[in-house]
């Protein structure tokens, strides 16, 4: 099977500096800025790959100059058919797309998005839908704890050239993007509007629209208000599917009456 190519991202950023007089409930202006977000690292895994790709601003002077980093990081996102990540869709894929625009580099060509935060959300009631919660709860590899620098204090070691802390932060970034793969894995039956990944194959055999199996069962048949299609289960992933053309002739369908 000719199958898309999927990556599980994440991204870790530096903060923005400001100038400011409290702690608590800050409106801060534009003319208190300082020195604005960049990003600082990025960890990128092909769907089933055992290797994580990572890439940080480590090694250079100036740890606010994100545009080499950038470039890779468009390269990635531009071979990538269907791209995953936990809360990317608010996130990660805005904080790229802001860096790419500022620093003049064109539009990746056009990707699929799936966010496991979305996903687990529309589907189901989680005691909370942070990848810190459901990797735990519903996966074998949990997001990590960070060790020697708890919190921010990892962020404001990295900006101050502590290496021991970049070595914490590659640990913590490609975790992450581990831990929302498996998390994907476990959510991906039950995504509803998941990518067909069969339209990027040319084969004639009957697959999962999920996860491209053809390790699937002609299982009953699903209704709609004027169609009845061939229902379908996969024993590998665990999704279930229809077929794209009704069984219904047009004679039949023609008399059913539709809500009015």
């Amino acid at each position: 099977m000719t199958a898309p190519r999927i990556i599980t991202l994440d991204i870790e950023t530096s903060p923005i500096i400001s100038y400011h007089w409290g702690l608590w409930k800050q409106n801060i202006g534009l003319d208190q800025i300082i020195r604005d977000w960049s990003i600082l690292s990025f960890s990128a895994k092909a769907l089933g790959d055992k290797r994580v790709r990572y890439h940080d601003v480590s090694k250079q002077q100036d740890f606010y100059d994100d545009k080499a980093i950038m470039q890779l990081l468009w390269q990635e996102l531009d071979a990538a058919d269907i791209v995953i990540t936990q809360n990317g869709k608010h996130f990660d894929i805005r904080k790229i797309n802001a860096r790419f625009v500022t620093l003049g580099l064109p539009p990746v060509s056009p990707f699929k998005q799936i966010d496991t935060k979305v996903e687990a959300a529309k589907l189901a009631m989680f005691t909370s839908n942070k990848l810190e919660w459901l990797s735990k709860a519903l996966t074998d590899v949990p997001k990590l704890s960070h060790a020697k620098y708890p919190g921010f204090k990892l962020w404001t070691a990295c900006l101050s050239g502590d290496k021991a802390a970049w070595t914490e932060m590659k640990k913590y970034n490609v975790r992450d993007t581990a831990a929302t793969e498996a998390l994907y894995l476990k959510l991906r039956p039950f995504i509803a509007d998941h990518p067909n990944v069969n339209v990027y194959d040319d084969g004639t055999k009957v697959r999962c629209p999920k996860c491209g199996s053809d390790h699937v069962q002609r299982r009953g048949t699903m209704t709609t208000n004027t169609g009845k299609y061939t229902r379908y289960h996969c024993t590998d992933c665990g999704g279930w599917s229809r077929t794209r053309y009704t069984e219904n002739t047009v004679q039949k369908r023609r008399p059913l009456p539709a809500s009015a």
